[in-house]
């Protein structure tokens, strides 16, 4: 077997909302429980493993590597959930999405300040 990234553990302040705000944006399924954790599948078999902490927690960066219809859906609910959007990390190019490698990328945070990304292209993958 090669290795395979399996799932990850995502910090919340509050895990219902914070899964939920990924499932509502990301358009997937509704989040399993499993031990102190809300699971969000992803469709490569990865999963957010949501869990409640009252521990101080660095903010993360998660991307999403998703089809062009698929980018039009999520970045139109970020517009209509009234979300700050930017073009780069770091909250540069507020407002605006970034077609980095002949694709469309564009960065949000979710309610506990994790930096989420949606992009059409892998980095490195075409014309810059």
């Amino acid at each position: 077997m090669t290795m395979q990234l399996n799932h990850t553990i995502v910090n919340a302040t509050d895990r219902a909302a914070t899964a939920g705000f990924l499932v509502s944006i990301l358009g997937l399924p509704e989040p399993a429980e499993f031990g102190p954790f809300l699971v969000v599948q992803t469709a490569n078999g990865v999963s957010l493993d949501v869990m409640h902490t009252t521990e101080e927690f660095s903010r993360q960066h998660y991307a999403f590597l998703v089809e062009e219809h698929e980018f039009d859906t999520i970045f139109e609910r970020i517009r209509e959930g009234g979300l700050s959007y930017w073009a780069g990390p770091g909250h540069r190019g507020a407002g605006a999405i970034n077609t980095n490698d002949g694709g469309r990328g564009v960065y949000f945070d979710d309610p506990d300040g994790h930096v989420l990304e949606i992009l059409t292209r892998p980095y490195g993958s075409g014309v810059s």
